[in-house]
């Protein structure tokens, strides 16, 4: 189905407003109207945009810290109700061969803008600028997730594909900052990540017990992981990833069919269609993390059109390029040794997925403050980030013209 005939049915399906607010959302309205704002106002008056972002709103913590830290780990939480979904019985990462395919691409995602980013520096960039070969590694998961529900549907096997490979290379892009660009003012401290372990230990003890509530697992288990990666000097939006998992229930028999209503929020389900606290965990934050991204984009997006020098251009060329062909190569290696892709991905899929993983402000954004010590450095390698939003644009004319079909 064409983007604009499901933008028409989901607003005909819907009371007026309703359906307002809902094609707002399937074209990340709040999201890029957060980015917007954020340009604008960073390059019409900076001193106050700064002001904004880092004023003490209370305890030593401002605006950025409230978006970055707080709210984006719900967002993760309800991406990663998507990968949950994948990896179960009739789900598109079930089987280890299918699972392994987009971890193998990320692979690829992570080595490919390395590679092009030390080809493109020794051709026109400059020695200073080699401490930012991490920058184009990780994906926007906040704009990934969106994008690729425009360009595929929302039931697209792509879709979870992007989700696992951005959630894993936005890892291994903390790791890379904890290993390669240590704080010496926050060293990494490892033994926080016991707190992790604690959350962790707390949900499944939820679960063994058959807890009706997601709220003791988010905000038991979550709270202790997010204090875990915080207190360790890791970055804390991950957290709820580690306590997801255990929001899923799967019966003994996934096959089993059943017709009944949900009563057990936990155990009910419809044929293969789980039902579970992961589904009600996401029916109470869905919305409130989609309209919320507006935050998000005003928090991270505020860059200077000023800084723009050839750093800026070896950064966007690494993600755009490095990415789209790492993901690409190193998915096809994966079917080719035996690890398929998803049924309903082809290589043009592939090729799009690798372009929608080209974007990112999150992780990038990080990396960038912590491989530069001057600012204008940083804010250049920032405008490269920020450029790949264009990836939004060139993913749905791409995807188009290979013939790529929505799935609703």
């Amino acid at each position: 189905m064409p983007i604009d005939d499901k933008a028409t049915e989901l607003a005909s399906d819907k009371p007026p407003i309703q359906g307002f607010w809902s094609v707002l959302l399937e074209y990340s309205v709040p999201l890029i109207a957060g980015v917007v704002l954020a340009l604008v106002w960073a390059n019409v008056s900076p001193q106050t945009y700064q002001v904004f972002l880092h004023t003490e709103l209370f305890l030593g913590i401002d605006f950025h810290f409230i978006i970055n830290d707080v709210f984006m780990a719900l967002f993760f939480g309800i991406a990663g109700t998507e990968i949950v979904r994948s990896v179960l019985p009739g789900g598109a990462l079930h089987s280890v061969k299918t699972a392994a395919s987009p971890l193998m691409a990320t692979a690829g995602g992570v080595l490919g803008p390395i590679v092009i980013f030390s080809i493109l520096n020794s051709l026109f960039g400059s020695p200073e600028y080699a401490r930012g070969w991490a920058i184009p590694t990780p994906t926007d998961i906040a704009l990934a997730w969106f994008v690729a529900r425009i360009v595929f549907g929302a039931g697209h096997p792509a879709v979870s594909f992007l989700l696992l490979l951005a959630v894993v290379d936005d890892a291994i892009g903390l790791v890379i900052i904890g290993v390669f660009y240590p704080n010496p003012l926050a060293p990494v401290k490892p033994v926080w990540l016991v707190l992790v372990l604690a959350g962790m230990a707390l949900a499944f003890i939820l679960h063994k017990l058959r807890v009706r509530s997601f709220v003791p697992y988010i905000f038991g288990g979550g709270a202790l992981a997010w204090l875990g990666l915080h207190n360790a000097n890791l970055h804390p939006a991950l957290a709820l990833i580690f306590i997801v998992p255990f929001l899923a229930y799967t019966p003994k028999n996934p096959n089993m069919q059943s017709s009944r209503r949900r009563v057990d929020t936990l155990t009910a389900f419809e044929g293969n269609e789980h039902k579970m606290l992961l589904d009600d965990f996401e029916d109470v934050f869905k919305h409130f993390v989609d309209f919320g991204l507006v935050t998000f984009g005003l928090s991270n997006a505020g860059v200077s059109f000023s800084d723009i020098t050839n750093l800026t251009w070896i950064v966007f060329f690494s993600l755009v390029v490095g990415k789209t062909l790492g993901v690409f190569i190193f998915g096809n290696l994966s079917n080719l040794i035996g690890f398929s892709l998803p049924e309903g991905m082809r290589m043009r899929e592939l090729f799009v997925t690798g372009l929608v993983a080209a974007m990112d402000l999150t992780v990038a954004l990080f990396i960038a403050g912590e491989a530069f010590v001057d600012v204008g450095m940083q804010d250049a390698a920032k405008m490269g980030a920020l450029f790949t939003v264009s990836s939004i644009l060139v993913s749905i004319v791409v995807g188009r013209l290979l013939g790529v079909k929505l799935k609703s």
